[in-house]
């Protein structure tokens, strides 16, 4: 999985880029698999993608379109996904979208993310398939009813606020 460290992202959105541009051959953020947030009134800067969470919620399709790979990363099939939306709608930090007919998601770009070759801050990470799960279930309760981006900002003022209270306590 690729974790995300706050105190490290500038915002730049190199990872969203290379993302876009490799799984499309556009430079578009709309095309990316990771989303860059500035969230200013907070002075946090956060990038949001899939974080292969315990829970697993996307996999709540009812066509049975998205399955689960040997790194965890989530795949769509595009033979079986009528593009219902139900991934998008269940992903409770907004980490998939549908855009244009095409599910985005994180796909680990193949065992070689684009994202973390792009980021030049050290913001994105790899972490091992033995890291443990991180848990949704929280968040999910309070975005259920919410739009993808609507998520994506709640999930990351979440993050952003869990980083400050460090910051504070480190420096109090």
């Amino acid at each position: 999985m690729i974790a995300v460290d706050l105190s490290k992202c500038t915002g730049c959105r190199r990872c969203e880029t290379a993302c876009a541009f490799f799984h499309s051959g556009r430079i578009n953020p709309s095309m990316a698999r990771i989303k860059v947030l500035n969230l200013y009134d907070n002075g946090i800067d956060a990038s949001v993608l899939c974080v292969q969470c315990k829970e697993r919620y996307c996999l709540r399709c009812p066509e049975n379109a998205l399955t689960i790979k040997s790194m965890g990363q989530v795949i769509v099939s595009p033979t079986l996904c009528n593009l219902c939306g139900a991934c998008e709608r269940n992903c409770p930090i907004g980490a998939i979208e549908v855009f244009r007919d095409i599910v985005y998601v994180c796909d680990l770009c193949g065992g070689n993310p684009k994202c973390i070759e792009a980021c030049t801050e050290g913001a994105l990470i790899w972490k091992t398939e033995d890291s443990e799960k991180i848990s949704l279930e929280n968040i999910r309760k309070e975005s259920q009813k919410m739009e993808a981006k609507q998520k994506r900002h709640l999930y990351a003022r979440k993050l952003g606020r869990e980083l400050r209270n460090r910051w504070a306590k480190r420096h109090a």
